[in-house]
């Protein structure tokens, strides 16, 4: 299906946007947020339904600040540009884990250069895909579930749906 140009214009100016950007988290998160909601078609994150600096209560009753929360599809956790996004598997882990009730099925790591996705109903450790900003227009289907109205999205590293594909070529070949 050929991809509406007006949608292509929409990714090809947030990528360029996100050049202009220094990748200061305190600084551009927000705006980078509502101008990811945009590239997917939204008006903006608050007119989709999201919240920026949601307020999650940790284990010890504090008070910590996701920098975006769309319930129940997305957690999304910036960080600066260049860090190293394994570091906060546990910091994204946490908030989702206590995003009760409807918690997001989605869960984004980004540091202004890639945004790693996981789906933590389906596969805990390991993001389901990596996508360079700079190949977001070519791997938009990774995010089909930001769309106004969301489609299954296609994921490059989905282990679930490899081993569903190898178990189902298995059973052919012994078939």
């Amino acid at each position: 299906m050929p991809i509406a140009t007006d949608e292509k214009q929409r990714i090809q100016e947030f990528i360029a946007y996100v050049r202009t950007l220094d990748g200061d988290e305190k600084g551009e998160a927000q705006v980078f947020c509502d101008r990811l909601f945009q590239a997917f078609g939204h008006k903006g994150y608050k007119e989709a339904g999201a919240t920026l600096e949601f307020r999650v209560t940790n284990e010890k009753g504090g008070t910590k600040y996701s920098d975006l929360v769309w319930k129940p599809t997305l957690v999304l956790e910036m960080k600066k540009r260049g860090e190293i996004l394994h570091r906060h598997y546990s910091q994204l882990f946490a908030y989702w884990e206590r995003l009760v009730p409807k918690r997001p099925r989605y869960a984004i790591l980004c540091n202004f250069d890639e945004f790693w996705i996981y789906d933590f109903d389906n596969q805990m450790e390991e993001p389901v895909d990596r996508v360079p900003i700079a190949n977001l227009f070519e791997r938009r289907s990774a995010f089909n579930f930001l769309l106004p109205t969301p489609k299954a999205p296609h994921f490059e590293n989905n282990l679930v749906d490899v081993t569903r594909e190898a178990a189902a070529k298995l059973a052919q070949v012994f078939n």
